[in-house]
């Protein structure tokens, strides 16, 4: 894959899914830092008023109405007529559940929100990108699946699963300028899976510095540093990668 000798465009447009969660307020803030309108999607700005909030508080960023993420690409499609990047930060709680207590129930809910809904948003990304003749997609998923805790089984396997699924879609993509890579985090910085509760006091910080290398969590800034870099454009020859962000701990 050769890049594409057209000037970039003035406006680079970037989707960032489940911004207030996860790797989302790390993206989006690295994102519009580093120039793009970054067109956010989350479950809350169904409502009018916390769409207005989250953009008084972000600069170039504009809150999207629609409440599942592969809505957001289209509206962004529609209102700016591109899309040069987009971020699938996925998010559903990683739950006890022994192997031989299978929850079905539960396994398709997880399953719907960690590999059915990043796939939706990369089939309706991919055909945009390759109408343009470029674009970058991340998919954040998990470095879970390198060391499975037990318990965790399902989880993992799903994480795993959008992890090869990037793998595979950046091969199918690669010709048309398109870029696919996962980053892989673990000991993230979020209210979503590492709380401030739990992990901020003494206690806690003893425990990480027992659990992996750095003895620390990573920060927003640092993972939205990472995530910015794989949709840059400064290393398109980095696609089908699944990049780790672990402190040491994988």
């Amino acid at each position: 894959m050769s890049p594409p000798t057209a000037d970039p465009p003035a406006e680079r447009v970037v989707v960032v899914t489940h911004a207030t969660l996860y790797a989302g307020p790390g993206a989006v803030a690295a994102l519009a830092a580093a120039g793009f309108t970054v067109v956010c999607q989350d479950e809350t700005f169904g409502d009018e008023e916390n769409r207005a909030k989250f953009e008084a508080g972000h600069e170039c960023v504009v809150a999207c109405p629609s409440k599942t993420p592969a809505g957001a690409v289209t509206w962004a499609i529609r209102r700016y007529g591109r899309l040069d990047a987009v971020i699938s930060n996925d998010v559903y709680p990683g739950k006890y559940l022994p192997v031989e207590q299978a929850d079905v129930t539960e396994l398709r809910a997880a399953a719907e929100a960690l590999l059915v809904a990043p796939v939706a948003v990369v089939a309706k990304a991919a055909a945009q990108m390759k109408r343009q003749g470029h674009g970058r997609i991340v998919l954040v998923t998990s470095a879970a699946p390198v060391r499975p805790e037990p318990g965790f089984s399902y989880y993992s396997s799903l994480r795993a699963a959008a992890s090869a699924f990037a793998r595979a879609a950046a091969r199918e993509l690669a010709a048309h300028y398109v870029t696919v890579n996962a980053v892989a985090p673990n000991f993230l910085e979020s209210e979503t899976y590492y709380p401030e509760e739990a992990w901020g006091d003494e206690d806690g910080k003893e425990r990480l510095r027992g659990l992996l290398p750095i003895g620390r969590l990573g920060t927003a800034r640092e993972i939205g540093n990472l995530i910015v870099f794989l949709t840059s454009g400064r290393a398109d020859f980095v696609t089908g990668e699944v990049v780790g962000f672990t402190g040491g701990w994988a």
